[in-house]
């Protein structure tokens, strides 16, 4: 399998190293519209080719798959001009920047006939995915109440580096420069925590924003720092389990922490995203009288990386699809607009 890599940002590198472990699969080409940025990348990751447009790679390259990893404004029409091309296409998230878009490219790529898929990286924990599992089974009963929070604070310490300087981490504070905030870099998965693991689509919600100020005249350079920084939410879902959502770059004491609490009529679950599998414990039974929680064994599952090669292959369509990223920019335009209006959004 041909594998080409679209944009030499920081999420690529994951995309190089974890193709590039994939038996039979070998990246022959980057893009950037940079040529030294590309050419550096292809030289960490002993790629063959560069290129500084898809079009140039198009003619002068051959691949049958390509990871799009441009910044979130980009998804659009490079996947628009991928999904030309004809090639199978794994795009990271959020798939676009709005609603509209995000089905456009869904409808697209059926119309296309190749495989889509969307990295939703929490989907590769087995703590989410075996919490789908369970509730599915009917362990914990029908779903009551939840609560579901991903806590970060890169701009309250330099762990991963300084944001004041670097365009890593400035480009996600600055609407102009395409980012959607929290809401789109992290929110995206906090909801898909809650929609993939309870089975269920959002019914309404209710939401809010805030931006904070961070530098004077809220710019540095070239960014204007406009993007939200925290937001939260409260949620119905189709089944009428209420809870709430949130998340914030601000959580000091957080690194990196996403955690769900789930409650149905004859259980509960509470599960994170920390250490390889995630961790995940339940309270059911006669636990229920003592509160009592016990951990509930996990094993690898496969990343969505393994995914979608295992979709090229057979020809079946893999799961996250751009069907299910265009359902989580639904909600996601969705809690803008409640924020802006102040009032409860209907998704139905």
């Amino acid at each position: 399998m041909r594998h080409l890599i679209l944009g030499t940002g920081r999420m690529a590198s994951t995309h190089a190293e974890a193709f590039s472990e994939i038996e039979g699969v070998s990246i022959v080409a980057c893009v950037d519209l940079d040529n030294s940025r590309a050419s550096s990348f292809a030289k960490e990751h002993g790629i063959p080719q560069t290129f500084t447009s898809l079009d140039e790679a198009a003619i002068h390259s051959r691949f049958d798959t390509v990871s799009n990893c441009t910044p979130d404004a980009a998804h659009f029409t490079t996947t628009m001009e991928i999904l030309k091309a004809g090639a199978h296409v794994f795009c990271e998230k959020p798939l676009a920047t709005n609603f509209a878009d995000a089905q456009r490219m869904a409808r697209e790529a059926v119309r296309r006939g190749v495989i889509h898929g969307v990295n939703l990286t929490y989907r590769n924990v087995s703590a989410l995915q075996t919490t789908k599992e369970l509730i599915a089974e009917g362990r914990i009963g029908a779903i009551r109440h939840f609560e579901a929070s991903y806590l970060q604070s890169w701009l309250t310490q330099p762990a991963w580096g300084d944001w004041r300087t670097d365009p890593t981490w400035l480009w996600r504070l600055s609407e102009q420069h395409g980012s959607l905030g929290v809401l789109g870099d992290v929110g995206v998965h906090i909801f898909d925590f809650v929609t993939f693991a309870s089975g269920q689509g959002v019914k309404s919600l209710t939401g809010q924003l805030s931006t904070f100020d961070k530098a004077e005249g809220r710019r540095i350079g070239d960014y204007t720092l406009d993007a939200n920084d925290s937001f939260s939410a409260t949620v119905t879902l189709d089944q009428g389990a209420m809870g709430v959502v949130h998340a914030s770059r601000f959580a000091s004491g957080n690194l990196n922490n996403l955690k769900l609490q789930i409650y149905g009529d004859k259980g509960g679950l509470r599960l994170s995203n920390t250490g390889e599998l995630g961790t995940l414990e339940i309270c059911e039974g006669a636990n229920l009288e003592t509160a009592q929680w016990e951990a509930v064994p996990l094993t690898p599952v496969l990343t969505n990386f393994e995914r979608f090669v295992n979709a090229v292959r057979n020809g079946a369509q893999m799961a996250p699809d751009f069907h299910e990223g265009a359902r989580l920019q639904a909600v996601l335009d969705s809690v803008f607009l409640a924020s802006e209006q102040e009032r409860q959004i209907s998704l139905l």
